[in-house]
């Protein structure tokens, strides 16, 4: 059924990093079918590629948010493909080691991979745009920035530990940032999608039957609902 909600991304310019696959894959075609207009990044270009010829008009960005370096080049394709940005939606992850380790039998390296790919990414990326998503919220545009999730954020499940930790992390900065910067017009969310059928998950539980798992097209569908809820609260 068609509902305002639907139509609420028309025109919205919005980059989704970790774009190629899973729920960032599953973001990028639903808000697309929205309206929007969608620049997304990932690491791999044979991905990236694959990706903008399945969706024309979508704008694909090779770069690594993991990597301090990476995140200037990332952040000037963005806006200079879309004219500026009203939402940013921080996805990709790491997991830390794979397999799934105990904390104390984790590598130094597989939890630091963790935190940049899941904490400092999406800190670096949202401050280097910050100035963009400001101007949209004095052009009346209600930016939103949503934070991937996980329940491993708040559940402290056993092996778990990098993702779990940076997850956390990543969660109360968006409210610290929402804190800080609702009163400029820019908000943040922090949403856990639940368990997909996600390379990503496959990764972790590699026997998890997929038929139990949550379609990351339905995960897509409830996040753009959040974020038009958020950019367009209903009045009461």
């Amino acid at each position: 059924m068609d509902t305002p909600i639907r139509h609420s991304s028309q025109g919205a310019r919005v980059a989704v990093t970790g774009g190629t696959s899973g729920l960032g894959l599953a973001l990028v075609h639903e808000l697309i079918a929205r309206g929007a207009r969608v620049a997304f990044v990932a690491r791999g270009r044979d991905g990236v590629e694959r990706v903008a010829h399945e969706h024309p008009g979508a704008i694909g960005i090779v770069g690594d948010v993991s990597r301090k370096e990476d995140i200037y080049p990332i952040a000037t394709q963005i806006l200079g493909n879309l004219g500026g940005v009203d939402i940013l939606v921080n996805n990709a992850s790491a997991l830390g080691p794979v397999p799934l380790a105990l904390l104390g039998d984790t590598e130094c390296e597989d939890f630091e991979i963790a935190l940049a790919t899941n904490v400092l990414g999406p800190f670096r990326l949202t401050k280097a745009l910050l100035g963009a998503l400001a101007a949209s919220a004095r052009e009346g545009r209600s930016p939103v920035v949503l934070n991937i999730s996980s329940d491993a954020a708040v559940n402290p499940y056993a092996g778990w530990g990098a993702y779990g930790a940076s997850k956390a992390a990543l969660a109360h900065m968006s409210r610290i940032w929402d804190a800080e910067l609702a009163p400029e017009g820019i908000r943040f969310l922090s949403l856990d999608p639940g368990d997909m059928d996600t390379p990503l998950h496959a990764l972790a539980v590699p026997d998890a039957d997929p038929a139990t798992l949550k379609r990351p097209e339905d995960a897509a569908r409830e996040l753009a609902d959040a974020i038009a809820t958020a950019r367009h609260p209903v009045q009461g």
